[in-house]
């Protein structure tokens, strides 16, 4: 056998390299692996618009961005929020803390609402109406992203007004915020489950039988005689 060259040994698992690496697997993808999932959040953000806004300084002028967000949990609150920042993470991430300061809960119907709402604000002019099972929402682009976050499945809907994307998110936020529940109207009659009838026992329901049984029937009053006239000659 060919003796091996003193000087080199064999190198063992997981020990260092030359370069200052170690074999085998490890280092950043098993921290990857490792990790804890993260926890489903509460409420759902959705970005409306964003806009580049300026301010016209001593030095020239001072671009910030502007955006509109709104947040909710799919079941039946939401809110609408807008901020500015310098960068856009900055502006989504104020505008998002101010919808959740800013919710409102709405009085569900099922899957639509309990009654129609026409709100306007500012410039902007909405209507909201319930819709039956299968419709869908029926509503435009701001409209559509403020209701998608909600618990409702069935709404028609109408813009009458401006078209600033700011004034019809909160047009829409108020005219939900609006309305009121069924069980709250002014003549709602409360809903009350008719009591059961109560089955006789069985020994009352054999002497009502024989009462009825031996009683005699009614007797017909008598017929009256009517006297025949006497035809004269």
């Amino acid at each position: 056998m060919a003796e091996q060259p003193q000087g080199q040994a064999t190198p063992r698992p997981g020990a260092p390299q030359r370069g200052g690496r170690p074999q085998g697997r490890g280092g950043r993808r098993d921290d990857r692996r490792n990790q804890v999932p993260e926890a489903p959040k509460e409420f759902e953000e959705v970005v409306i618009n964003i806009d580049r806004v300026a301010r016209v300084v001593k030095g020239g002028r001072r671009f910030r961005f502007k955006a509109l967000v709104v947040v909710g949990n799919r079941k039946n609150k939401v809110g609408v929020g807008v901020s500015k920042g310098a960068d856009v993470q900055t502006a989504i991430a104020k505008a998002t803390d101010v919808a959740k300061k800013h919710l409102i809960t709405i009085p569900l119907q099922g899957d639509t609402i309990p009654h129609e709402a026409e709100v306007k604000l500012s410039g902007a002019h909405v209507l909201i109406k319930p819709a039956a099972p299968g419709t869908g929402i029926i509503a435009g682009g701001v409209v559509r992203s403020v209701v998608s976050v909600t618990g409702l499945h069935n709404l028609i809907s109408k813009s009458l007004g401006s078209t600033n994307k700011v004034n019809i998110a909160y047009a829409t936020v108020e005219a939900l915020s609006t309305l009121v529940a069924r069980d709250k109207w002014l003549n709602a009659k409360p809903r009350t489950e008719k009591p059961a009838k109560a089955e006789k026992a069985p020994v009352e329901a054999a002497k009502a039988e024989v009462v009825a049984e031996v009683a005699p029937a009614p007797k017909k009053a008598p017929a009256k005689k009517v006297a025949a006239k006497k035809v004269e000659k």
